[in-house]
């Protein structure tokens, strides 16, 4: 099927050019290749052990490909640490949130500051040029706590919320780096109905209000139906189909891909 790529003629934000993960004897990625552009929500989705979550891996530099290109605003990024791509302006969530469970929420969205932080730790700790710095770093993460709406959670233990709140504390840390790339990686894993439709109104909003380009890995096919533009479907680690929600999510191949070929026939 064709890419289906927006037509905006600018290059794309996101390129993965061939790319294959490799563990060993077990290829997790093998050969994959698509593009995000400026702007759009981009899904990855396919049944358990598709290759989502490696290919992701891949992007922000937990995985090194076994072959081929990952290239960022046209700069190939294979090979470079996850600092290295979180200081380029690659953001991301993890399936298995990594957050300071024992920190408020203020805590943990300040660390997703230290990318922007001046001088290192000394600097820091050195008055006025420590407090100048907490200031300036504060003022992003206040906006943030307001534009997720978690400002009557800032300062209470991270660890005493239910799954909910923790999805959106981890995608505020996110928006806190200022990405230029935001990966997202199950966000709505875990969720109540409720909690998923508003974590999906956040994402829709980011994107409405930064146009920061969004890859989302998800499960939930209403979901992906409803917010994003274009979908990758992978199993086995390989490309079944890409394009539009509406005419990639019916096509029989990706339907045999979730509940196998003896279902749809």
């Amino acid at each position: 099927m064709e890419n289906l790529a927006p037509t905006t003629g600018q290059a794309p934000v996101l390129e993965i050019l061939d790319v294959k993960v490799q563990f060993g004897t077990i290829v997790a990625v093998n050969d994959v290749s698509a593009t995000v552009h400026a702007g759009e929500i981009f899904a990855i989705v396919g049944p358990n052990g598709a290759g989502k979550s490696s290919l992701l891996n891949a992007v922000n530099g937990f995985y090194k490909p076994r072959s081929g290109q990952i290239k960022f605003n046209g700069a190939d990024i294979v090979g470079l640490r996850p600092n290295q791509v979180a200081r380029l302006g690659i953001a991301r969530t993890f399936q298995n949130m990594q957050l300071y469970l024992g920190m408020p929420v203020l805590d943990n969205l300040m660390a997703g500051r230290h990318i922007h932080m001046n001088g290192g730790i000394l600097k820091a700790l050195i008055r006025p040029w420590g407090m100048k710095e907490e200031v300036a770093q504060r003022e992003a993460v206040e906006k943030v706590l307001e534009f997720l709406g978690l400002q009557a959670q800032r300062n209470t233990p991270v660890g005493t919320f239910g799954y909910g709140i923790r999805k959106r504390v981890d995608l505020a840390r996110a928006l806190c780096m200022e990405p230029k790339l935001l990966l997202l990686d199950e966000p709505m894993a875990g969720m109540t109905m409720d909690e998923k439709e508003d974590m999906a109104r956040f994402i829709l909003e980011v994107q409405r209000t930064t146009g920061i380009p969004i890859v989302i890995v998800e499960h939930d096919m209403q979901v992906v139906s409803d917010i994003a533009d274009r979908v990758l479907v992978l199993d086995w680690g390989q490309v079944v189909a890409i394009g539009k929600p509406a005419e990639v999510l019916r096509l029989p191949e990706v339907v045999a891909a979730y509940l196998g070929s003896e279902s749809v026939q």
